[in-house]
């Protein structure tokens, strides 16, 4: 069986709120960008292209955008819940397709995405949750929310880690908006690398050595530029200027930070890319990688991304074993999955 870790859908009842909302021109815009591939919400759809890979099964979890953008925190928190009781209904009613879920919610409220997560988990089986990579344009490790990671660390829960940049962060400081979608092509992985160098530098594994962060998209620029990581970022500080030494100045760290960005994992959501799932596997390790195809966000709106990651990981020189571990066997283990 091959589990496919990070793929997307819109729950029916949380679909139909979130095309509803019209007093947000960003949210128009995702809108526009979700609203024409139907394997989100039609799951006959959905069903059909799966069928294609045999014995598959997924983990999902509510596609962007980031519930922070919805609207008022209270708003957020009621599609937050909409999204987590739907997503349980679907993985209850289909066991067949979907493995399990990752609950959605909303941390303009740190208090409220903590009761969220607790209902999540324990009244609907959730087995991990889906956070951004900022929230409202801000860093995830500001102080506000380090009771929602003392909460995961304590849960043993899998937090799968999406990027969330829109258009509106300009390429160039002189400029007003991103260009040719470079802020999704490209800055999606600068927000992965970022939220996961910012973990790092704040102690986040120091703190709390049980965190299980899931970085999409194969790891984004870190195992692609493990020099900068590792001798690059050993010198931390060693050039900065007196009047900026504030700038580099964190948590104590124990280790090198290389050895802490070890600790992350990561799925094999490359687009097809075989050469980068190539050192990211290599990077990792194979005990950490998940097989996953972010789907259905590829050019066939389903199925092209699923087809694309299994040649990759087909073609990469793996023992039988490691292959199993990445198609099934990490993904139960670090999910806490029952399926077979």
């Amino acid at each position: 069986m091959k589990i496919d870790s990070f793929c997307h859908l819109l729950p029916r009842a949380y679909a139909d709120r979130f095309f509803a909302i019209n007093d947000s021109a960003a949210i128009l815009n995702l809108q526009k960008r979700t609203r024409d591939i139907p394997a989100l919400t039609d799951l006959d759809v959905r069903f059909r292209q799966m069928d294609e890979f045999g014995d598959y099964k997924q983990i999902i979890n509510v596609a962007s955008p980031p519930l922070e953008d919805l609207g008022p925190a209270e708003r957020n928190a009621e599609m937050a819940r909409i999204a987590n009781e739907g997503m349980a209904e679907l993985v209850a009613n289909h066991p067949d397709r979907f493995a399990g879920f990752c609950a959605a919610v909303s941390l303009d409220d740190v208090d409220q995405a903590i009761k969220e997560v607790d209902y999540a988990f324990n009244s609907l089986n959730a087995v991990g949750v889906q956070i951004y990579c900022h929230v409202n344009r801000g860093p995830m490790d500001d102080p506000r929310y380090d009771a929602f990671w003392e909460t995961l660390s304590g849960s043993g829960k899998m937090i799968q880690v999406h990027p969330n940049r829109n258009s509106s962060w300009p390429d160039y400081p002189t400029e007003e908006r991103s260009k040719f979608e470079i802020w999704w092509a490209l800055g999606w992985e600068y927000d992965l690398s970022a939220f996961m160098a910012r973990m790092v530098f704040s102690g986040a594994f120091e703190r709390w050595p049980d965190l299980k962060f899931l970085i999409h998209h194969g790891g984004a620029m870190i195992p692609h530029f493990a020099g900068r990581v590792g001798a690059g970022w050993d010198q931390l500080g060693s050039r900065t200027p007196e009047s900026q030494k504030a700038d580099v100045e964190g948590y104590p760290l124990t280790k090198r930070p290389f050895e802490y960005f070890k600790n992350f994992y990561v799925d094999t959501a490359c687009f097809g890319a075989g050469d980068a799932l190539r050192t990211s596997i290599r990077f990792y390790g194979h005990d950490r990688v998940v097989f996953a195809s972010d789907s259905p966000y590829d050019p066939e709106k389903g199925p092209g991304f699923i087809r694309a990651t299994i040649k990759n990981i087909e073609e990469l020189d793996l023992s039988a074993d490691q292959r199993q571990d990445i198609y099934h066997d990490n993904a139960v283990r670090l999910f806490g999955l029952t399926t077979s």
